[in-house]
């Protein structure tokens, strides 16, 4: 179980997302603790107008980025084929410092376990473009057994 590698695995095998709301687009890093990962800004996003895609929609690249890295802790304790449930998310805080992502904009997100208890995990993320802070976002997740 341990000698797997981020290479041997699909996003599919960390997330519970699938087709259009699978929105991370490469993992850079990831461990138990942390995940770093990459997210192309695409018109088919959800929350997308003519403008670009709403700011709230960063909750979402947050917890994704979260899922990435305790899907990782999942794959590397429990094995690839482990029942691959979802999270319960909440929003402790969000902070937003952008009005619109541009399409065609890559967000990196940085989402790390503050917080590990059983099935309960804090997790703080923050969201750049390019070298700009977009935003910082505070997830509770609760995984049900």
């Amino acid at each position: 179980m341990n000698a797997i590698t981020l290479a041997d695995l699909t996003l599919e095998d960390l997330l519970p997302h699938r087709a259009g709301l699978l929105l991370v687009e490469q993992v850079l890093e990831v461990d138990s603790t942390h995940a770093h990962a990459l997210f192309l800004v695409k018109e088919s996003w959800p929350m997308a107008d003519s403008r670009g895609v709403h700011p709230l929609l960063m909750v979402e690249l947050a917890a994704q980025a979260a899922g990435v890295c305790n899907g990782w802790d999942r794959v590397k304790t429990l094995g690839i084929h482990s029942d691959q449930m979802g999270w319960l998310v909440g929003i402790k805080k969000a902070d937003f410092f952008i009005d619109s992502l541009p399409f065609g904009g890559v967000v990196s997100a940085r989402a790390e376990n503050t917080y590990s208890f059983e099935n309960l995990r804090e997790v703080f993320c923050e969201l750049h473009l390019a070298d700009r802070l977009i935003g910082q976002v505070t997830l509770q997740l609760f995984q049900a057994t």
